[in-house]
C-alpha cells in the first residue's frame, strides 16, 4: 500500500468520500459532490496561482531588463500583487455607452473560463488528474476556441472602433497560428496512438521532444503566439490600438482579461511539458505519486522561464511579419514534419525504441537544416533585389527641362 506521504492527495479524497457515505450520503451523490469539490478547488487554485505568478514573472523581467521589480510592497515585494488586486477591486466599474451589454460582460469570463477549462483534463500525477478523457487533445483545442470567442465578443461589444480593430486583429493571429499547432499535435497523437492526455504522458519511454523536436518547436512558438505575448503581443500594441480589444474594460474585468493572460502562459508551459517533456514521468514517479508532480512542476518553470525571457528580451514583430511567419514558414514546416515523422514512424515501427528514437531525431534535424537552408537562400535573394532596387537610377522631374 502506498505511503500516504506518498500520495496525499488520493488520501485526503478517501477520507472525504468515506466521511460523506458516512453521513449517510448515497455513492452517485458522493461522487457528484466529490467532483464538483474537485473541480472548485481545482478552479480556485489555479485563480490564486495567478497572485504567485504575477509577482514572479515582474521580478524576472526587472532583473532581464537591470531593473528592480516590485521591492516595496513586502520582502522582495512579494504583497505588491494583492496591492494591485485591492486597487482592481475597488476600481470602479465603467460601462461605455451603446456597448452590447451581454457580449461585452460575457466576453472576461470566457476568457478565465477557456483557460480552467484547459486544466480539466491535465494529469497531475499518476493517480491524480481531473478526467481522462479519450479525446483529450481535441478537448484542448475546443476549450482553446473559447479564449478566440471571448477576444471577438470584447472587440465587438465594446462600441470602440479600436477595440473592434484590436479584436478582429487578435482573432486573425489566433486563427491563423492555431493551423500549425493544430497540424503538430498530431504528432504526440500519432506516436501514442491516443489522444488522451494520461496515455500521451506514459507513451513517453523517450521524451516527445527527442523524437519530435520540430514539432516542438513550432507548438512552443504558436503558442507564444496563442497567449498573444511578445513578440506576437500585437493585440496590445499601444502606438495603434490604445490597448486593444479589452480597451473599454476596467475594475474587476479588467482584472479578468489580466488573470487569463497570465494564467495561460504558465497553461501553455504546462501543456508543452505534458506533449513532449514526459509530465509527470520520472524515476520512482509511479512508485511515488507526489515525486512525479515535482517533476511536472519542475519541468514547467523551465519552459514558464523561456516563455518569460522571450518577453522581456525580443522586440514586437510587425503585423506582415508575424504572418509571414506563420503562413510562410510554420505551416508549410509542419505540414512537412508530419507527412515525413508519419512515414518514418511506420518504417521502423518494429526497430528498438531507443534506435527508433535515434532514427527521428536525425530525421528532424535533416529538415530542420533543409528549412534553415532555404529560408538562408531566401534571404540571400531578397537582399540581392534590394541592392538591385536601389542601384536603378531613378527619373526626376525638372521644371526647366519642360
Amino acid at each position: 500500500m502506498t505511503p500516504v506521504w506518498a500520495d496525499p492527495i488520493n488520501y485526503i479524497i478517501r477520507l472525504l468520500r468515506e466521511l460523506l457515505i458516512g453521513w449517510g450520503l448515497p455513492p452517485d451523490l458522493t461522487h457528484f459532490v466529490m467532483s464538483l469539490l474537485g473541480g472548485f478547488l481545482l478552479a480556485t487554485g489555479a485563480m490564486m496561482f495567478v497572485i504567485f505568478l504575477i509577482w514572479y514573472e515582474r521580478k524576472l523581467i526587472g532583473r532581464i531588463q537591470d531593473r528592480l521589480g516590485p521591492n516595496r510592497i513586502g520582502p522582495w515585494g512579494i504583497f505588491q500583487p494583492f496591492a494591485d488586486m485591492l486597487k482592481i477591486f475597488i476600481k470602479e466599474f465603467i460601462t461605455p455607452a451603446g456597448a452590447d451589454w451581454l457580449p461585452y460582460n460575457l466576453a472576461p469570463v470566457l476568457s478565465v473560463g477557456s483557460v480552467l477549462l484547459i486544466w480539466a483534463v491535465i494529469p497531475f500525477m499518476v493517480s491524480v488528474y481531473g478526467v481522462d478523457l479519450n479525446v483529450g487533445v481535441l478537448y484542448l483545442i475546443a476549450a482553446g476556441g473559447f479564449g478566440v470567442l471571448s477576444i471577438l465578443l470584447a472587440g465587438w461589444g465594446s462600441n470602440n472602433k479600436y477595440a473592434l480593430l484590436g479584436g478582429f486583429r487578435a482573432i486573425a493571429m489566433l486563427l491563423s497560428y492555431e493551423v500549425p499547432m493544430v497540424i503538430c499535435l498530431l504528432i504526440p497523437v500519432m506516436y501514442a496512438q491516443s489522444m488522451s492526455m494520461n496515455t500521451i504522458v506514459k507513451a513517453q519511454d523517450v521524451w516527445f521532444i527527442v523524437t519530435a523536436p520540430v514539432a516542438a518547436l513550432i507548438f512552443f512558438i504558436t503558442s507564444v503566439a496563442e497567449i498573444g505575448r511578445a513578440p506576437f503581443d500585437l493585440v496590445e500594441a499601444e502606438s495603434e490600438l490604445v490597448a486593444g480589444y479589452n480597451i473599454e474594460y476596467s475594475g474587476l474585468k479588467f482584472g479578468m482579461f489580466f488573470v487569463a493572460e497570465f494564467l495561460h502562459a504558465f497553461t501553455v508551459s504546462l501543456l508543452f511539458s505534458i506533449l513532449f517533456l514526459g509530465g509527470w514521468r520520472g524515476p520512482g514517479a509511479e512508485q511515488i505519486p507526489i515525486l512525479g508532480f515535482i517533476y511536472l512542476v519542475i519541468k514547467t518553470f523551465v519552459v514558464y522561464l523561456v516563455v518569460i525571457l522571450l518577453r522581456g528580451s525580443l522586440p514586437r514583430f510587425r503585423i506582415d511579419q508575424m504572418m509571414d511567419i506563420n503562413w510562410k514558414i510554420l505551416t508549410p514546416l509542419a505540414l512537412v514534419i508530419v507527412m515525413v515523422t508519419a512515414l518514418v514512424d511506420k518504417a521502423v515501427s518494429g526497430l528498438d525504441s531507443l534506435i527508433k528514437a535515434v532514427i527521428l531525431l536525425v530525421i528532424n534535424l535533416i529538415v530542420l537544416y533543409i528549412t534553415s537552408y532555404l529560408l538562408k537562400q531566401s534571404s540571400k535573394r531578397l537582399m540581392a533585389r534590394k541592392v538591385v532596387s536601389e542601384k536603378r537610377p531613378v527619373a526626376v522631374y525638372r521644371p526647366e527641362q519642360s
